[in-house]
């Protein structure tokens, strides 16, 4: 793997560490003591809004930087053997679909999580 590749890799599991953070423990860590006023937003809502937007922001970052390689990788094999492209589009095709897939239930399960707050 080139060195670039790996920082890059690097880079984007320091960016879900924080997101899968910040969505799981923040709500927690700012809780509210007993007797805390009850009126008004407090900062812990806020924070947690944030971490949301956050996860959703990156989950839809990762989903379209793996669909745009994973569909440019089959435009160049079809520009090399455009006698394959029946083929090359038909296998390209499923896992298109369960990245997309696997990102949309990422983005449905952050909005379960601020909705049932």
């Amino acid at each position: 793997m080139k060195k670039t590749g790996f920082i890059r890799g690097i880079v984007i599991a320091a960016f879900l560490i924080i997101a899968l953070a910040s969505l799981t423990a923040g709500p927690a860590a700012y809780a509210q003591q007993p007797g805390a006023e009850e009126a008004g937003q407090s900062q812990a809502s806020v924070l947690h809004y944030f971490g949301a937007a956050l996860g959703l922001g990156l989950i839809v970052i990762g989903a379209a930087v793996g669909i745009s390689r994973f569909t440019a990788a089959a435009a160049e094999s079809i520009a090399r053997q455009p006698a394959a492209a029946a083929q090359i589009s038909g296998a390209i095709n499923l896992p298109l679909f369960l990245l997309e897939g696997v990102s949309i239930i990422a983005e449905v399960v952050v909005l379960l999580i601020v909705l049932l707050k």
